[in-house]
């Protein structure tokens, strides 16, 4: 089997130029040198013949997923439909899990981009890109999932985000309808672009009833990975438990994904507390989980096949350079699910201590 210094020694260059095109490196080197060592690698069958085509073309047809963790089963939905979506142009995805730890998207990013996959859907969220800066003046093209693309144009190429901010703003104003005033958010690190708009539209939804959200009720557990993606139930679960327990505790509850919702059914159990009898709560993302609760929960839909549509769409748009003209940055809109785990507030009763 060929080994790369023989494909240096038969087109007459370093290793490292061999390594330079086989990564598509090859902004300053001649196009002769280019040709003769991309001949090499097809005389001596270093590659697969398919691969030394996509060599020749410049072309890749795959591009790479970042989430944060199919350990909450909205990202594995969003994955599914994002390989049906590549699918259908013709493209082949490759998914890593990174748990929103820039290190590790750069790290994976970087193992992409030299595999020779140029586009990368990253649906971590981050407040800022500059942990792949680097990568995207390599030619990376990123396209940002759950975050809008404004004020990050020079990293991010595309953007497809549901409006986070209307969606809580929705629920708030669902919660304040139906007669709550102590409103707590339950979250994870509050440190992602999404969960800062889920929390600024709570707080829009009771600013327009004259309410002020009690930054008391503003509860954020840590996971072990930084941001609680792997342990959102047990975090939910936790931090219901210590809402519930204080002397004036909320009638109500916006978590800021399902699967927090999800805990925070188990605590208020574990206290002998029902809902939405003594405590209403809302979620966010509609994963299949919600409709089967017990009670079915009340949660902010994400339309999330368009969604996964419009991102892998305008990433391969860009890619091909067949933009159209079409809207780089895509905001989709929420609808809010009312089912039975939300109602007006008991306020004559008070959650029971239990075991």
């Amino acid at each position: 089997m060929a080994s790369i210094l023989d494909v240096a020694r038969a087109a007459g260059v370093s290793a490292s130029t061999v390594s330079n095109v086989l990564n598509g490196r090859h902004g300053r080197m001649q196009a002769e040198t280019r040709a003769r060592v991309l001949r090499a690698i097809e005389d001596l069958g270093y590659t697969p013949n398919a691969l030394a085509q996509q060599f020749k073309s410049g072309r890749n047809r795959t591009i790479g997923l970042i989430v944060p963790s199919v350990a909450n089963p909205f990202w594995g939905a969003l994955a599914h439909k994002v390989e049906r979506a590549a699918t259908a142009l013709g493209y082949k995805v490759l998914f890593c899990n990174a748990e929103r730890d820039p290190q590790l998207e750069a790290r994976y990013a970087e193992t992409l981009l030299s595999s020779g996959v140029r586009g990368v859907i990253f649906s971590s969220s981050p407040l800022s890109f500059d942990h792949i800066a680097h990568l995207t003046r390599r030619g990376l093209v990123v396209a940002a999932f759950d975050r809008k693309g404004h004020g990050a144009e020079e990293v991010v190429a595309c953007s497809v985000s549901v409006d986070n901010e209307l969606g809580a703003r929705l629920a708030g104003q669902h919660l304040v309808g139906l007669g709550h005033r102590r409103i707590a958010f339950l979250s994870g690190p509050i440190g992602t672009s999404s969960r800062v708009g889920r929390l600024d539209g709570l707080k829009a939804a009771m600013a327009k009833a004259g309410l002020a959200l009690d930054p008391a009720l503003v509860w954020q557990g840590a996971g072990i990975g930084g941001y609680g993606d792997t342990e959102g139930p047990e975090l939910g679960r936790i931090g219901i438990r210590e809402l519930l327990s204080r002397d004036d505790p909320p009638t109500a509850v916006v978590t800021v994904n399902d699967m927090y919702a999800m805990g925070a059914y188990a605590g208020a159990r574990d206290l002998g507390a029902s809902i939405p009898g003594d405590v209403s709560i809302v979620g966010f993302d509609d994963i299949d989980l919600a409709a089967i609760a017990h009670p079915p929960l009340t949660t902010v839909r994400q339309p999330l096949a368009p969604m996964a549509e419009a991102a892998v769409g305008a990433l391969i748009r860009v890619l091909e350079g067949t933009d159209e003209g079409r809207e780089a940055h895509v905001s989709a809109m929420p609808q809010l699910i009312v089912r039975a785990s939300t109602a007006p507030p008991s306020h004559g009763s008070q959650p029971k201590q239990g075991g």
